[in-house]
């Protein structure tokens, strides 16, 4: 196996990561993935897929991420991994699915509308 490049996307962030045979390495901006994200709970997003198809330590991954937050950024590299395990071995793909593993969450900030205060509220509105 060579490597494997995917695309993961929510939010603002995009993550690209290339996937290779190797020892569990997940290297994000040139960061261990447990320096980059000190939240065990972004570092459990990182660990599901391999989790759901039980491919623990198998493969190494190298992380370009940038844009949005730490929450976006570890859900688009979540996908990206998804993508990844499904591009190695079809077999893995309904599993992810299950899981909704492979699904782009397409939810982004709604817009600034003008003449509001924000995307929905309004200016307070006195009648007299």
């Amino acid at each position: 196996m060579e490597t494997v490049h995917t695309i993961g996307r929510r939010k603002a962030s995009v993550a690209r990561i290339y996937v290779t045979k190797g020892k569990g390495n997940i290297v994000i901006n040139g960061k261990d993935y447990k320096e980059y994200f000190p939240l065990e709970t972004l570092q459990y997003k990182l660990n599901q897929p391999f989790k759901v198809v039980e491919q623990e330590g198998k493969f190494d991954i190298k992380v370009s991420v940038n844009g949005g937050g730490i929450n976006g950024q570890a859900d688009a590299i979540k996908l990206a991994i998804a993508r990844s395990l499904c591009e190695i071995d079809i077999e893995n793909r309904p599993s992810l699915k299950a899981e909704g593993l492979l699904t782009r969450d397409p939810r982004v900030v709604e817009r600034k509308k003008p003449g509001q205060k924000k995307a929905r509220k309004k200016f307070q509105w006195v009648k007299r």
